[in-house]
């Protein structure tokens, strides 16, 4: 057995592939050194691109435990099959962390041969130091409503929406109002629901221009995300789904509901890292539904099966009309390379910065919800700013 820095193993596995298939299919082990902090008790599992990882359901497959700190996983796949995981015990909120605060990147790895690959992190997401040390921004300011247990054709599970209304709503009877949907909604108001405990403040942030006069009055409605998040916010069929129940149900509950705008020009969408990606699929996906789509650290990564890149390069109809924002941190290396892709393909398209598109560089902005929460004015007075 040869072992590199890299923490990347190749061995022979030639016994346990039949010799007609042995260049066709690679065996790859992943090995899970767990920290200490882990519990005695805990159950640690992959998740991943491939069926054999679970299709991204955290708690489908376990790794099995060989010693108190070791953990491995087995499968034999196609060679030259790019997969892409994650560890966790069993739930988004306890995945493993690399660098305690942040939440890493999907792991991407190109199996062309027997690999086995060792990964050691140094706590899980629920019992982060750092998330310990934040301090909530505290409740949520302005009045909410919540709509439970929706659901939607082809999506697996049932997800909990929340809407905040504008400082006028209730005493403006015959006010309308834009709207702008936000994905992963447990972490876009409240940071006892968020995922490091430390939210977005999309209610203090929209508040606070609402009250500069910066933008107009907008509802802002969250949709919590479930354990299908990675598969409903990529161009996959879950995504597609996902989409169509935003556009075909959920919108007209909204609508029919709350004294909204309905029209596209004043329909938004926005997220980040996964959230990102899809809402610029929402945008391109239905431009006759949304008009406008905030794109924050958006996982595109050239060459990946999100197709949204292809699809913007390959589009040769006439130009959609939207206004995009894209933005990225400075220390969130994995993701410069999609920005600048994703800038150069709309810059093809038509697309003009400071008219129709805005991009921006937040120099040492790491990946996680306090950075976004410090420029979210950013993509909400771009997109809603007063003409």
């Amino acid at each position: 057995m040869k072992h590199v820095r890299t923490s990347i193993v190749l061995l022979s596995f030639a016994a346990i592939i039949p010799a007609h298939a042995q260049s066709q299919f690679s065996k790859l082990v992943i090995q899970v050194v767990a920290p200490l902090s882990t519990p005695r008790d805990a159950l640690v599992y992959v998740t991943g691109s491939a069926p054999e990882m679970g299709d991204w359901d955290p708690g489908k497959v376990p790794m099995n435990k060989e010693i108190d700190s070791l953990w491995t996983f087995s499968c034999v796949i196609p060679s030259g099959r790019e997969v892409q995981f994650k560890i966790t015990r069993g739930s988004w909120s306890t995945e493993a962390l690399y660098f305690d605060g942040v939440i890493p990147h999907n792991t991407v790895l190109r199996v062309c041969s027997d690999t086995i690959m060792t990964m050691k992190p140094v706590t899980w997401n629920d019992l982060s130091a750092a998330r310990k040390r934040m301090t909530p921004a505290g409740g949520i300011v302005g009045s909410v409503r919540f709509h439970r247990a929706l659901r939607g054709d082809g999506l697996r599970h049932e997800r909990d929406v929340i809407v905040w209304l504008p400082p006028s709503y209730q005493d403006s009877t015959k006010k309308r109002y834009p709207v702008l949907y936000m994905h992963d909604g447990q972490n876009v108001f409240d940071p006892t629901t968020s995922f490091l405990g430390s939210d977005w403040r999309a209610d203090e942030v929209a508040d606070s221009l609402i009250r500069a006069r910066a933008i107009e009055e907008i509802i802002i409605v969250g949709i919590n995300n479930t354990p299908d998040r990675m598969s409903e916010y990529s161009d996959t069929p879950a995504g597609r789904s996902y989409a169509k129940f935003v556009v075909e149900r959920l919108k007209p509950l909204i609508d029919s509901i709350y004294r909204t705008k309905p029209s596209r020009e004043n329909t938004a969408v926005m997220g980040s890292s996964l959230g990102g990606l899809i809402s610029l699929c929402f945008a391109w996906w239905y431009p006759e539904t949304f008009s406008k789509a905030g794109c924050l650290s958006t996982s595109v990564i050239p060459g990946s099966r999100d197709n949204i890149l292809k699809e913007v390069l390959a589009y040769k109809g006439p130009k959609k009309s939207l206004k995009l924002y894209f933005d990225v941190g400075g220390k969130e290396y994995g993701l410069l390379a999609g920005f600048k892709a994703i800038a150069s393909a709309l810059r093809e398209k038509g697309y003009k910065e400071g008219e129709d598109l805005e991009f921006f560089l937040d120099e040492g902005a790491v990946h996680n919800e306090i950075a976004w929460s410090h420029r979210l004015w950013r993509p909400i007075e771009f997109l809603f700013g007063r003409k």
